[in-house]
């Protein structure tokens, strides 16, 4: 058996600690350094939604112009099981890069906005834009048309001026309080 001692005082002990916890915050540091994240990235779209401005930029990314004051704010609650309606708009959510599935049951706020651009129909009224904001981020949304046969689609911006004609799902939302 092989036996090693080392003769210490507390003076130096306490400056290995020290040595050694500045070698593990200054390992931390340099991995912290790494790359941006992607959501970073010029060509990313923003979701942060908390203030009107982060609001109206999130839409102004898709070319949307909306009028600086909501039309409604509501306290929504995300569906635990989704409907045909819902479903389908879930599907067009995903198909824009936002997942509802994990928000199911979630209480979330809904922003509407009246849109003052869309093609065809600069002058009415009747085209909103819909944001469902969690935690100050947009999690799904639509634009869509308040006009009977109206039409409700993602928020990319139309390269023709003609509208779709699917109707908005019924369902889209389960309203449980509205404040101005």
């Amino acid at each position: 058996m092989f036996v090693y001692s080392v003769k210490t005082s507390k003076a130096k002990m306490a400056a290995l600690l020290v040595a050694l916890a500045a070698a593990v915050i200054a390992l931390i540091m340099v991995i912290g350094r790494g790359e941006k994240p992607a959501a970073t990235d010029d060509s990313a779209v923003n979701y942060k939604a908390e203030s009107a401005a982060e609001r109206t930029a999130f839409l102004s990314q898709f070319g949307w112009k909306i009028s600086e004051d909501p039309v409604e704010v509501s306290e929504v609650i995300i569906p635990e099981n989704f409907d045909d309606g819902y479903t389908e708009y879930a599907a067009m959510n995903k198909a824009q890069g936002l997942d509802l599935e994990p928000f199911k049951g979630v209480r979330a706020k809904r922003w509407t906005y009246t849109v003052l651009n869309y093609p065809g129909l600069e002058n009415s009224k009747s085209v909103q834009a819909n944001l469902l904001i969690y935690d100050g981020r947009v999690i799904g949304g639509d634009v869509c048309s308040l006009e009977q046969g109206g039409f409700i689609s993602g928020f990319d911006f139309p390269q023709n001026a003609a509208p779709a004609t699917t109707a908005p799902p019924q369902s889209a939302v389960v309203e449980t309080t509205t404040e101005q």
